[in-house]
């Protein structure tokens, strides 16, 4: 087995960077292609080596002190076409990402971009406003501006900057007010998990390092496609060689895709609409937060939550519960957001793990498990999140804030495979209307509220009760609005010098 390269795998596959809490995105395009490639050849990126201490390491060893300043990178098919990669290497990568996320209009639907959030109507990544080049810049307090302005000066020859997206310390909390950043999946590193499709019959947060990295096996046991090419094409052997291919040079290991989308959060309207379905009532509002979350705003899960003294418990106590023991919603609704983002089930419903059981859940023939059985395996379709918030800092600034005053959440993902995760996730699950056997409803606060094709409303929210029929809420607005995104290739560190050699 071989060893993984930290020199070579961009640091935000390990790190969020939440020490470094100022930063700002840089969407370029290449106005001048040989100093683009200059550029590129030479920007100073931040390996995984350069931010965290070595897996295994002792640690009384004291790690290395945080780097001031972090630059990030990526490149969208577009910036590969500007920037002369042949074209049989750009088809190499996943479908999705060549033909972007602006590239048709079944995809739109798909990922809930209608009506207001439709890519006509974006400020950036749409038409001639596809960025090329994404450039993320991290720094500690204090650090962020004079770093932008350096990496700016740098990119003036070979670049325009089509925007430059600025963020706001999150202080933890993300826009509605709710404690954020709290479920990630846990990456198998160490490669210590069998690279085998084995069925799995308890949900576990550790995912395949090929789940998140091009080049290594993933949750089926399989290595997802990415451009492998002839050795003579890579005469220098810049490139890594790949692991099911030894003896082609490998584009996409260490490196993963990047889904970045601005989000724009109607922060007043979500809480004005909550206060009016609680009649003005402020402990019933919250509740009602709560129950369209499946957190409160502490961050608790309300299917773990049992008094009030649980807004205390730790982080890892917020992440360490399934929804195994609340089958019905009673105490997490079953359209709850963390629920639809993450349901933390198994390959198989819950049971014995007898083989007996087992064969009967696997046939069919247990009903009460094929009512649990209406959600994909979870550990498909897990998405590791690196987004930043932006506007107001706090829910009461910009609650007193003007009208309409920008804010929300640049969202950013990583995965190695965009269909299965990203977009699986964003139908099936975030504005899918009959997850986990519901109707009519999508997520509570990513929905899109357009009608079904037979003109079905779909602005509901069913709360369960324990002694009769479900709390309905209605006339639920868009509480969300999609102003750019696009999908970019977070390339390894060799890989990135590899295309900005490439002629």
């Amino acid at each position: 087995m071989h060893e993984i390269d930290r020199d070579d795998i961009q640091g935000l596959l390990r790190s969020g960077y939440g020490h470094h809490t100022e930063a700002c995105f840089l969407l370029l395009r290449i106005k001048d292609r040989e100093a683009a490639r200059a550029w590129l050849a030479a920007a100073p990126v931040t390996s995984a080596a350069m931010v965290e201490r070595p897996v295994g390491t002792d640690a009384s060893i004291q790690p290395e002190p945080l780097p001031e300043t972090v630059l990030q990178l990526a490149l969208s098919s577009a910036g590969l076409r500007a920037l002369g990669i042949a074209d049989d290497v750009i088809e190499g990568f996943a479908e999705e990402f060549v033909s972007g996320m602006d590239g048709d209009a079944n995809r739109a639907r798909r990922l809930g971009d209608v009506g207001a959030s439709a890519p006509e109507r974006w400020q950036w990544g749409a038409g001639q406003r596809v960025p090329h080049v994404l450039v993320l810049l991290y720094a500690l307090p204090g650090h962020l501006d004079p770093w932008r302005r350096t990496i700016e000066q740098q990119c003036m020859a070979g670049f325009d900057t089509l925007a430059c997206l600025q963020t706001a310390d999150s202080l933890d909390r993300e826009p509605f007010g709710f404690r954020d950043g709290i479920s990630q999946p846990k990456i198998d590193w160490e490669r210590q998990r069998p690279a085998r499709d084995d069925a799995q019959l308890a949900y576990s947060n550790l995912s395949c390092l090929g789940e998140f990295v091009l080049g290594y096996p993933n949750e089926y046991g399989g290595y997802t496609d990415r451009p492998l090419l002839d050795a003579q094409r890579d005469t220098q052997a810049t490139l890594p060689r790949a692991e099911d291919a030894p003896d082609q040079a490998d584009l996409g290991r260490n490196g993963s895709y990047l889904v970045l989308r601005q989000l724009q959060q109607d922060v007043r309207g979500f809480w004005t609409f909550l206060d009016g379905a609680a009649g003005g009532d402020t402990d019933q509002r919250e509740r009602f937060a709560a129950a369209m979350v499946g957190r409160t705003l502490q961050g608790v899960p309300l299917v773990a939550a049992t008094k009030a003294s649980d807004a205390a418990a730790s982080s890892a106590d917020l992440n360490a519960f399934t929804y195994q023991s609340d089958p019905q919603g009673l105490r997490c609704p079953l359209g709850a957001h963390i629920r639809r983002a993450n349901p933390r089930n198994a390959d198989l419903p819950a049971g014995t793990r007898g083989i007996i059981s087992r064969l009967i859940r696997t046939l069919g023939f247990d009903e009460e498990a094929l009512q649990q059985d209406l959600v994909a395996s979870t550990r498909f379709h897990r998405l590791l999140r690196r987004g930043r918030k932006y506007g107001a800092a706090t829910l009461a600034e910009s609650l007193a804030g003007p009208p309409g005053a920008p804010v929300g959440l640049h969202f950013i993902c990583l995965g190695a495979n965009l269909a299965r995760q990203f977009e699986f996730v964003q139908d099936a699950w975030l504005t899918g209307t009959k997850f986990d056997g519901l109707t009519a409803e999508s997520d509570p606060q990513l929905g899109t509220r357009i009608p079904a094709p037979d003109g079905t409303p779909t602005d509901g929210y069913s709360i369960p009760q324990p002694d009769g029929s479900d709390r309905r809420i209605t006339g639920l607005p868009r509480f969300v609005t999609v102003l750019g995104g696009g999908y970019f290739f977070l390339p390894g560190i060799r890989a990135l010098r590899y295309l900005a050699a490439a002629h």
